[in-house]
């Protein structure tokens, strides 16, 4: 392992996302597990009496979380005085705080969820927990006591809005009540170390086009260039690789929809958080026990068609809805958005023909390419870079076709010539190409007028209300 291997390992330690490990741990290549734990049996003991005790009265809807928090610790208190066990205070203040994550949230990974700077926790194994930070990720030293542990945190999850994970249906897609994603794999399906547990946190104070700037994903004038896209109801699509910050972008777009207008959102497990007024959510529904009552995407844009909605917001398209939702782009309803699963622009083009082909209807591949062509105006590719950062790497338009070609223009595009600095990081940002849109003047119909100094390849800072209208 190179010295930078280790510096990279003290900074992580310094910010507390990392255990203390010999190197040859840290040099073995084997995932980070930690050692025993003495203090589990004393947990789990009082662990048991405290639920014993307490009863019915951890779902007393009376109580409101504060009170429950302070019952569960005034009664850990005075079951770990009666123990005989003796405890430094320092373990007596870890085993209150850990048995009272455990009983009223998620055991071992509730202090991550509460932690602002966490964006994503990864259970391989009981004792294997990684956390995301800044774009990488570190071992923490948090565990689960077993299988059955980590078992009874994701049976607590999925249940609290009716899902359910088991044998029969070994894997599952949920939210948490803040909006936070999960996913969990049960055996046969993950192999040799119990259930797999992934949690992808969403901010509940959502990141406004500013807080984008500031990270980088953005520059202003691209700021400004999407405000009046959306404005002006042009159709969107964010494309990217997983965990490249799609569906914050996706947020980031919808703020920029005015507050007039009906806007109805589709998702797989609603994570969206809009504050327009005239906002509608409709979720997917999984089939339920016996197989029935599901209710796909597909069905639910089709059911949006219905509600008169003045824009339709497609939280990923990955199947026959894709067809759905280029007829919608194409019968009126101007200024949807929606993200996808693809490497590239040119990529988005390939994967959205294919998704209409999924839908099952007999259509020629050129009747495809011409409904995407007409559909789709611009296409907003982002990625997540080596640095960890995530950054809008391309603005592409669609112009039309040419042949049997969806032909494209890159409007934006980021400098990779700029380099990396002393901390790993891309000095470059996403600058325009000098190519003008060929939607201009249908913009200028609604309203909104393109300042040319946009897609100067040279200039000042462009001065922009970033705000939402």
């Amino acid at each position: 392992m190179s010295s930078s291997f280790y510096e990279r390992l003290a900074r992580a330690r310094a910010d507390g996302g990392l255990p203390p490990a010999t190197q040859e741990e840290a040099s073995s290549g084997r995932p980070h597990r930690v050692r025993p734990d003495p203090l589990a049996p004393l947990r789990q003991k009082v662990h048991r009496s405290l639920v014993e005790v307490l009863g019915p009265r951890l779902y007393d809807a009376q109580l409101s979380p504060e009170q429950l928090r302070a019952k569960v610790r005034e009664l850990l208190q005075r079951t770990l005085e009666e123990e005989e066990t003796p405890l430094t205070r320092e373990e007596r203040l870890r085993l209150t705080s850990e048995i009272a994550d455990d009983v009223l949230g998620f055991g071992p990974i509730e202090p991550f969820l509460r932690d602002p700077t966490v964006t994503e926790i990864m259970v391989n194994a009981p004792d294997v927990i990684y956390v995301e930070r800044e774009g990488r990720l570190y071992p923490t030293e948090g565990r689960f006591v077993d299988e059955t542990h980590l078992r009874r945190v994701i049976d607590k999850m999925v249940g609290q809005i009716g899902r359910r994970v088991d044998e029969s249906s070994p894997y599952v897609d949920a939210r948490l009540p803040d909006g936070s994603r999960v996913n969990a794999v049960l055996p046969p399906l993950c192999v040799g170390s119990g259930p797999y547990l992934t949690v992808r946190k969403f901010s509940p104070d959502p990141f406004q086009a500013e807080d984008l700037v500031t990270f980088g994903t953005m520059s202003a004038r691209l700021a400004a260039f999407f405000a009046a896209c959306v404005q002006g109801r042009l159709n969107l699509l964010v494309s990217g690789g997983t965990g490249a910050g799609k569906t914050t972008t996706l947020n980031v777009l919808s703020s920029w929809i005015p507050p007039g207008e009906r806007i109805v959102t589709i998702e797989d497990a609603a994570e969206l958080q809009l504050r327009q007024p005239h906002w509608l959510r409709l979720e997917y529904r999984p089939p339920n026990i016996e197989g029935r009552g599901e209710v796909s995407i597909r069905d639910l844009v089709r059911n949006a068609l219905r509600m008169r909605p003045d824009r339709i917001v497609v939280g990923e398209v990955r199947g026959g809805e894709a067809l759905d939702m280029l007829q919608a782009m194409n019968t009126g309803h101007d200024g949807s958005l929606s993200t996808i699963h693809a490497n590239s622009p040119r990529d988005s083009v390939s994967r959205l023909e294919t998704m209409v082909l999924m839908a099952g209807v007999d259509i020629p591949v050129r009747a495809v390419r011409e409904q995407i062509s007409a559909a789709v105006d611009v296409i907003v590719h982002q990625a997540r870079m080596k640095d960890g950062t995530r950054r809008i790497t391309q603005v592409t338009e669609v112009v039309g076709m040419e042949g049997e070609v969806v032909t494209l223009q890159d409007l934006f595009t980021f400098d990779y010539r700029a380099g990396i600095d002393d901390q790993g990081r891309y000095r470059g940002t996403i600058q325009p190409t000098g190519l003008r849109p060929t939607f201009s003047e249908r913009l200028a119909e609604h309203g909104t007028r393109l300042d040319p100094d946009l897609f100067a390849n040279q200039g000042g800072t462009i001065p922009i209300a970033m705000r939402r209208p």
